[in-house]
């Protein structure tokens, strides 16, 4: 997890950076940049001198616990069953508890208490005003509709008064007219003078109702046209519309009488100019889309506001075939998205967890000093480069790998006269190549260890051409020196014509004869590592957080993930905490190479690591940082990361490898192959030469791989997928051995990695000849270990499976893991020794040229039978 800056903390308050500063220096904390780290302490500092500088004062108990939590764990022994199903449980009980101060409950009551009386007062001051503005519109209503009909009655008495005198100055101009008597006196009735006049004239009775209807509909329409109609104030209408604005209602009451005047005659929708209208673009849109290393098809289309369907079909046109939940690669993504006319810019902040890391690394260099200088055997299969290392180290490591040679990379460090030097020691198999071009990049200077009675070999080419493209300087081991058919000059020869150009001829490389079973020449040897060492003057920063590089890694049952790794800067000390690859975790123990337990590991020096959370990959950088929290960070990322690329080369599908796979044989077949190894350097090796033995009739499919013994899962996975199990080095426990045995899983142990690849390729070719296969025919428990003048440790063992018999060669396991592979020096029964001894009887078995025996180790006894290969 990334930390708090001065910058950040300025951006997220909205502060300016210079004044944050300025802040800070008040508060009694000198920063020399934005760029450094503020710790929570520092925020609280700061925020209680701001609160000062405010006039608020600060609680005096802010400091002191609100509550207290409390946990209890009480274990205790339960016992289950009877007879011989007995069995103890331990039950776990766990309480937990809190208590909080009651002062610091009554105070958030309080504060709760207050906040709710605040805000009903501010309630109730709103509906008072909002009561005393609708009286007060009202009462404005009122006087203006009281208004309206006071006009509207002056209005009726000057019509009355302009009509009355309209009619006596018409009575008054027809009097005056010939042919027309006087008024009639009182009594008489009216003499008519014109009728034509007599006929317009209204009766008095209909003229009064005329002029009382004619009022009382005046009354209410002028009552109607002067009522105030405003927007900016609340409105109480009875069965009007509250969501509607003074236009829109305008706008509807048109369309309305447009329906009335006009039926089945539409409104016109167009131009409405309403709030909500919507408008139809007038260009394309085109937008800025963020593409990470990988994406999903259904997450583009969400940026590019398309359907998926669409996204699928644009790649489709380009030749991609992704489903919509499948992840593409950010080039195919970019061409996706430009082909759609959008824009791909790389999407940034997903590496922050990487640059806090590497920040977090640069923020610990110190001064560097001299290291030792790394050295790398490298050479042809059986040349001699372990035991030259063995003589080096005062050792017999070869003698103890299986078939003699090495299957794995040993990390070693020997404290000689002359000085320190580490020595990692590479496989010469060809199997190994991916362990030998990892072992010449670790390296300072690679030792080419060639036989002087054999010559230039191909894995000696392969080792030169490692050497090169890594670009470290060469020394040659001419070894095998004391064997009488010794050619040095052989061997200078074969290398020159590879450019490697002896001392002696007017090159660079030096040549040291040397026999590592004389142990001639050792010394001149070590003085041509340290004197080049000297020349490259190779140095280090000893003080701080330790880097470096994983060499080799395993499973262990009763360790965990054990890493041997070598550190190349800093010191690793117990207790750190560590990033590996995708793996993390703390520092739980240290071990050299002999297993003696450590402290602590300066730069080029190889140990044994205990605390990881997963088995790391052979190759991984590991660097050690602050918490527990950004190491979890980063191997979670990196991890996603690995997934998505995963998925992306699963789902890369083009027309092109369509074609082509629709375009070959149906008759090719298919060979599944799960494969467990006791390290993740042989499980590499394995995978890679294997797969690389299909052709265009058989092709080899590693469908899992791991490391560790063969488990029920692995087992069941073979069985559903009709795959052949591959054990190297490892075993299978009980319920994987039940699974094989019931579903006839082809289950085959091998301890030498070219008998493994001989068999694979016999298969994969098509040859029928005989197979040899290794059958166990006994397997004894070792109860308790006696010591004997005679023949060392002597296993005091039952046999809990077959026969052991006295003539076939054993291995020892320790935790279904092969810790050695020989020959029995003595087997005995009581004191009489025997040729063999069955299922259940108890023996002792000497184990020839091995004493670190242990009771619960596992002494396998098998054969190697021939049998015929059928189709």
């Amino acid at each position: 997890m990334s930390q708090t800056t001065i910058r950040k903390l300025a951006e997220l308050t909205n502060t300016p950076v210079e004044r944050l500063l300025e802040q800070l220096a008040e508060a009694g904390m000198k920063f020399d940049g934005p760029d450094q780290v503020v710790t929570s302490t520092e925020k609280v500092k700061l925020l209680g001198f701001l609160r000062r500088t405010h006039g608020k004062e600060e609680k005096a108990t802010e400091s002191a616990p609100k509550q207290i939590t409390l946990k209890r764990r009480k274990v205790q022994e339960l016992t289950v069953g009877g007879g011989k199903s007995k069995a103890t449980v331990a039950v776990e009980v766990r309480q937990k508890r809190t208590y909080v101060k009651r002062d610091a409950v009554e105070e958030t009551e309080s504060s709760e208490r207050d906040d709710a009386l605040r805000k009903l007062e501010e309630s109730r001051q709103q509906q008072e005003a909002e009561e005393n503005a609708r009286l007060e519109l009202e009462r404005k209503r009122a006087e203006e509709a009281k208004q309206a009909e006071e006009e509207a009655k002056r209005r009726i008495e000057e019509e009355k008064k302009k009509a009355e005198a309209e009619e006596a100055e018409r009575l008054a101009v027809a009097a005056a007219e010939p042919g027309r008597k006087a008024l009639p006196a009182e009594g008489e009735e009216p003499v008519v003078v014109d009728a034509a006049a007599a006929a317009a004239k209204p009766k008095p009775e209909v003229r009064r109702r005329e002029e009382e209807r004619d009022a009382r509909p005046a009354r209410g329409r002028v009552t109607r046209e002067r009522a105030p109609e405003k927007d900016d104030g609340p409105k109480r209408y009875v069965g009007g519309q509250l969501h509607l604005s003074a236009a829109d209602r305008a706008r509807r009451g048109a369309n309305a009488g447009k329906r009335k005047g006009r039926r089945g005659a539409e409104p016109s929708r167009q131009g409405s100019g309403g709030a909500h209208g919507f408008s139809r673009p007038t260009a394309p849109v085109a937008r800025e889309v963020a593409i990470g290393d990988t994406i999903v098809v259904s997450d583009l289309a969400q940026k590019l506001a398309i359907k998926g369907a669409d996204v699928v079909k644009a790649m489709f046109k380009m030749g991609v075939m992704a489903t919509i939940n499948q992840a593409i690669d950010h080039d195919t993504a970019v061409l996706v998205v430009e082909e759609l006319g959008h824009t791909a810019v790389r999407a940034s902040g997903e590496d922050d967890v990487e640059l806090a890391l590497a920040a977090h690394a640069a923020a610990e260099q110190g001064d560097a000093q001299v290291r030792p200088p790394i050295v790398t055997i490298m050479g042809h299969v059986d040349h001699g480069k372990t035991s030259l290392l063995d003589y080096i180290r005062r050792t017999k490591v070869a003698g103890g790998e299986a078939g003699g040679i090495t299957q794995h990379i040993g990390a070693y460090h020997v404290d000689t006269p002359k000085g320190t030097v580490s020595f990692l020691d590479t496989p010469g198999h060809a199997a190994f190549t991916s362990m030998r071009a990892r072992g010449a990049k670790l390296t300072d200077i690679v030792v080419l260890v060639v036989a002087a009675d054999d010559g230039v070999m191909p894995q000696t080419v392969e080792a030169v051409k490692h050497a090169k493209a890594a670009g470290v300087p060469l020394i040659v081991a001419v070894n095998k020196m004391d064997k009488p058919e010794a050619n040095p000059d052989n061997v200078k020869q074969g290398l020159a014509n590879h450019d490697v150009i002896p001392e002696d001829w007017g090159g660079d490389v030096p040549f040291v004869p040397v026999s590592a079973k004389a142990g001639t020449g050792i010394d001149d040897l070590i003085e041509a590592i340290l004197l080049q060492a000297e020349v490259m003057e190779l140095t280090a920063v000893t003080d701080g957080r330790a880097a470096g590089t994983v060499v080799e890694s395993t499973l262990d049952k009763g360790r965990g993930p054990v890493a041997t790794v070598l550190v190349q800067s800093g010191t690793l000390k117990k207790g750190d905490y560590l990033v590996c690859g995708i793996q993390y975790g703390r520092v739980r123990a240290l071990f050299d190479e002999v297993g003696a337990q450590v402290d602590q590991a300066g730069p080029s020096i190889p140990v044994v690591v205990l605390g990881l959370s997963g088995v790391p990959d052979s190759g991984d950088d590991f660097v050690v940082v602050e918490d527990e929290r950004l190491a979890k960070d980063v191997a979670q990322q990196r991890e996603a990361k690995r997934r998505e690329t995963r998925l992306v080369s699963k789902a890369g599908n083009r027309m092109e490898d369509v074609m082509a796979q629709m375009g070959q044989s149906e008759v090719q077949a298919q060979l599944n192959l799960v494969i467990k190894a006791d390290v993740h350097g042989s499980v590499q090796a394995l995978q890679e030469a294997l797969e690389g033995l299909s052709n265009e009739m058989i092709k080899i499919n590693v469908i899992s791989s791991g490391v560790g013994g063969i488990t029920e899962s692995d087992a069941t996975l073979a069985a559903a997928s009709k795959a052949v199990v591959i054990g190297f080095n490892v075993r299978a426990d009980a319920t994987a051995r039940k699974v094989i045995e019931t579903s006839g899983v082809d289950l085959r142990y091998f301890s030498i990695i070219y008998d493994v690849i001989d068999q694979v390729k016999q298969v994969a070719s098509g040859l029928l000849g005989v197979e040899i296969r290794e059958e166990i025919i006994g397997i004894a428990e070792v109860r308790d270990v006696f010591r004997s003048s005679k023949f060392g440790a002597v296993a005091g063992s039952i046999v809990v499976e077959g026969v052991v018999k006295r003539s076939k060669p054993i291995r020892v396991l320790r935790d279904n893991v092969v810790v050695f592979e020989g020959e029995l020096e003595s087997l005995r029964r009581f004191k009489e020794n025997v040729e063999e001894v069955k299922n259940g009887t108890e023996c002792g078995i000497a184990v020839k040229a091995y004493n670190d025996v242990k009771p619960g180790d596992q002494i396998e006894c098998f054969e190697r039978i021939e049998v015929a290969r059928t189709l």
